[in-house]
């Protein structure tokens, strides 16, 4: 989706503008496979163990499936965090979780995944603002102040041509949208989110670049002015340029033996020390401090109001087919690949996931809370792999048709059928999570 910019404009013209619509076979309900095999967790610290025997066993019911993941899992990097939720008497959630080659040493490019603490960020700044007017549907307009930056006036994909929070973060939800991350990028500020991330106790997240243009260390650590306004274009709320000037912990985050740049080969392997970093555990614990926020301590939540968190989960699950505005044709897997892998279509009805991906250089990272509404069943599942086999980036060879996005597809048919057959004492009351969504 490009998002038209134009500089010289003046300020009371900004809520001009127009916007376009568009459309929707079916996906198959997840076919039965043989799960019946009881599988028994092992007593030990997850926390603590880099290899789970559970998840060991259950990949093992499917060889014809997993037999390969399973004896190429170092070099496809493949990790699995797989959550168990059991309700008690009263409702509550009580976890049991295991994991497969979950190593948070071994670093993987995190992609769009880091959108999702970003879009969080930025409803929790405004809401620490306290400033009257001043909320995720009002009006913001993105300037410039520095080299490589570009200003953002405007918004066609919206009804009335407003750019707000709100619709940034919708954009990246439904179709995960870069320009949509840049923009709360630059008014969150590089220094403001590893911050606010590290006093959550993320301290091995790194948020260091826009997605999808290259700009240098000191663009990516400076940030537009914004400015927000009223209906009546006055202004609420001022931020000028921002420049980060902490530093952070030197990594060493090599990956490969060659990559492309400046139109020849490199035979070494690519540095991605600079580049975004978010490990799978702390990918997955973000997304449970949304969907379940008791179950994590009160200082790893995001400060967002019960409203903000269900417009979260909204967005999360709702098709890009069922947005008004923005208008997308896009099926309703696009953005959701554990369960569906590349399928196309429309989705079970009963069904809704709630989760973020990623996927760039080869790496498909996604963590997703799923439901069944009529099966009455909900687990989490987070999962990355590497699908660069050639081991060489930027040549555009990447296995995801092949490795990748089968690999998403079958782990979460494994585990939706493990639900399926996992006998409950008490079956979740899913009322909490059903949405009424655009259209």
């Amino acid at each position: 989706m490009i998002i038209n910019r134009f500089i010289a404009i003046s300020i009371l013209n900004i809520l001009m503008i127009f916007m376009a619509c568009s459309p929707a076979k079916k996906l198959a309900e997840p076919p039965l496979v043989a799960t019946n095999t009881p599988v028994k967790p092992v007593l030990q610290s997850v926390a603590e163990s880099k290899e789970d025997e559970f998840m060991l066993n259950l990949f093992k019911t499917q060889p014809g499936l997993f037999d390969n993941i399973l004896a190429n899992r170092k070099d496809l990097n493949v990790q699995v965090i797989y959550t168990q939720i059991d309700r008690e008497a009263d409702g509550s959630a009580k976890f049991t979780q295991h994991s497969f080659n979950k190593n948070s040493d071994r670093y993987f490019y995190p992609a769009s995944t880091v959108k999702f603490p970003v879009a969080l960020l930025a409803l929790q700044k405004l809401n620490e603002l306290k400033i009257a007017g001043l909320d995720r549907n009002t009006t913001m307009i993105t300037e410039t102040g520095f080299s490589g930056q570009v200003a953002t006036f405007n918004d066609p994909n919206t009804a009335d041509g407003r750019p707000t929070i709100a619709q940034y973060i919708k954009q990246i939800l439904l179709v995960s949208d870069n320009d949509a991350f840049n923009r709360l990028y630059e008014f969150l500020g590089q220094e403001y989110i590893n911050k606010e991330l590290h006093k959550k106790g993320y301290n091995n997240i790194q948020i260091l670049h826009r997605l999808n243009i290259f700009l240098t260390e000191q663009e990516n650590c400076t940030s537009n002015p914004v400015r927000f306004f009223d209906i009546n274009n006055n202004v609420v709320y001022q931020q000028p340029l921002q420049v980060n000037r902490q530093t952070y912990s030197k990594r060493n985050d090599l990956l490969g033996t060659g990559y492309y740049g400046a139109g020849r080969l490199i035979n070494q392997p690519m540095d991605f020390s600079k580049k975004n970093r978010m490990g799978l555990q702390d990918f997955n614990d973000i997304l449970i401090s949304v969907i379940f926020p008791e179950k994590v301590k009160a200082s790893q939540r995001f400060n967002i109001t019960e409203e903000d968190r269900k417009f979260i989960m909204q967005y999360m699950s709702e098709y890009p087919k069922e947005s008004k505005y923005p208008s997308y044709d896009n099926h309703d897997a696009y953005v959701k690949m554990i369960l569906f892998g590349s399928e196309k279509g429309a989705a079970p009805p009963a069904i809704r996931i709630f989760n973020k991906t990623g996927t760039a250089y080869g790496q498909l990272t996604e963590s997703a809370y799923i439901v069944d509404y009529d099966k009455k069943i909900e687990f989490i599942v987070s999962a990355t792999i590497d699908c660069n086999t050639d081991k060489i980036y930027n040549d555009d060879k990447y296995a995801y048709d092949s490795i990748g996005y089968p690999f998403l597809k079958n782990l979460g048919k494994l585990l939706y059928h493990h639900e399926l057959n996992r006998v409950r004492k008490i079956k979740p009351d899913l009322s909490s999570v059903k949405f009424t969504y655009d259209k």
